[in-house]
């Protein structure tokens, strides 16, 4: 027998925004964004050229007539106030992770979601809510996924859906209150460099908000800090039939500083809440050369100094112990915690928590155990918190998205919109 759901939708409004965001998703998904790591130019692939030109037409066609594509990769665009308020910004990510296949995507609409296990048609695929209790909850949503052999795309595509759906029923209706709003779509965020090449002058924003996060109500005003450490290992290189006493295999050597590293603490399989972590992300090479790649976080700006000096003695020691063998290491910082900026401006998050609670939730305040856009902006000066967008399961063949918390962000948007048109900005 079929469970029967309440009302997903959390008000009328967000009832009303969800064909439309619904129809923007699906059409975006399709487009394949995905980002490649060690770009050479900004964007790092062509799809997110590709929507970027359409998200100018269709930010064009709601009436944002500035709405433009710089040569990077860049969408900006603006919806004028009429009644004041300070410049407020709103920003999501268009390319997709490299982590997963991101070519191909089809969505699949699994509609009145009556809380079983979700087979996809490829790759074996399921999304059973026994392994996902945030599935569990979303009985009679409409429940998005992809077809079960590439991601979906929801991070940022849900973001980014629900940014052109809000301004677009604003423009539609000038009789609700607005601030000036400026719109931007970012490329190559989920390789660190999506607000490398930002704007900030240009873009005219008192403050900002990344619509990159993820459950009902998320608010997200803190963030790890980040660095990538590379390492080089150079061995020796020998025809192995004749490499006895002469060779120095480089992929034992990086294999040996991975085993080294601690087990049973600080990986991501091993930590959570406010722990940080080391986790070896890439590992390519042969025997006579071989890269090593680490991503390294913390929250805590000591801790992950910590972290990187257990690294680099770790590479230092373990090629120590093989004579002909030498590494090169390097330490690339990424983003900061954005959480000292946020705080200068307190009313930032506050308006945030007051528009969630006008949609009808209760806002849940969390620290992102990654980071957005909004940790190298909110550094750069432009103090920019988190908010969710309805998706799940990201960066996996896994990823799903809830059509009503979709909607429900967006509606977000429009209650934020309100607030600040009768702010001063004054914290």
């Amino acid at each position: 027998m079929k469970l029967m759901a309440s009302d997903p939708y959390t008000t009328d409004l967000a009832r009303s925004l969800a064909p439309g965001v619904l129809e923007r998703f699906q059409r975006y998904v399709r487009i394949d964004t995905q980002s490649t790591r060690d770009r050479t130019r900004s964007p790092s692939s062509s799809g997110q050229l590709e929507l970027g030109r359409i998200l100018v037409e269709d930010l064009l066609a709601a009436g944002l007539t500035d709405a433009a594509l710089d040569d990077n990769g860049y969408v900006m665009a603006t919806l004028p106030s009429h009644n004041g308020g300070p410049v407020i910004g709103l920003i999501a990510h268009m390319d997709t992770s490299p982590d997963a296949p991101g070519a191909g995507v089809e969505p699949i609409v699994h509609r009145d979601y009556d809380g079983g296990v979700i087979e996809l048609p490829r790759a074996g695929t399921r999304l059973d809510p026994a392994a996902m209790p945030e599935l569990a909850d979303k009985l009679g949503h409409d429940i998005v996924t992809s077809s079960g052999d590439t991601l979906l795309g929801a991070d940022d595509k849900a973001g980014v859906a629900e940014i052109v759906t809000a301004v677009a029923h604003l423009a539609a209706h000038p009789e609700l209150p607005r601030p000036t709003l400026r719109v931007a779509f970012t490329p190559d965020e989920e390789i660190g460099l999506g607000a490398s090449l930002f704007d900030i002058e240009a873009f005219g924003a008192a403050y900002a908000y990344t619509l990159d996060g993820s459950d009902l109500g998320e608010i997200q005003d803190e963030s790890f800090s980040a660095v990538e450490v590379r390492v080089e290992v150079r061995g020796v290189d020998v025809h192995p039939g004749q490499a006895y006493g002469k060779l120095v295999n480089a992929l034992r050597v990086a294999g040996g500083i991975v085993a080294a590293l601690p087990a049973d603490r600080l990986s991501p399989e091993t930590t959570s809440e406010r722990e940080g972590f080391i986790h070896p992300s890439l590992l390519t090479g042969d025997a006579g050369r071989a890269e090593l790649r680490a991503i390294v976080r913390d929250f805590d700006e000591d801790r992950l100094r910590e972290h990187v000096a257990l690294l680099t003695d770790t590479v230092s020691r373990v090629t120590a112990e093989y004579p002909g063998a030498r590494a090169e290491i390097e330490v690339r910082p990424q983003y900061r915690n954005m959480r000292a900026y946020i705080a200068a401006v307190p009313h930032v998050v506050s308006a945030a928590e007051e528009a969630v609670r006008a949609e009808g939730i209760e806002p849940v305040r969390t620290a992102i155990r990654g980071g957005t856009d909004g940790s190298l902006l909110s550094e750069m000066g432009l103090p920019t918190p988190n908010l969710f967008t309805g998706g799940h399961e990201y960066h996996s063949v896994r990823e799903w998205a809830s059509v009503p918390e979709m909607a429900a962000a967006a509606a977000t948007i429009i209650r934020l919109a309100e607030i600040w048109a009768r702010s001063t900005g004054a914290g």
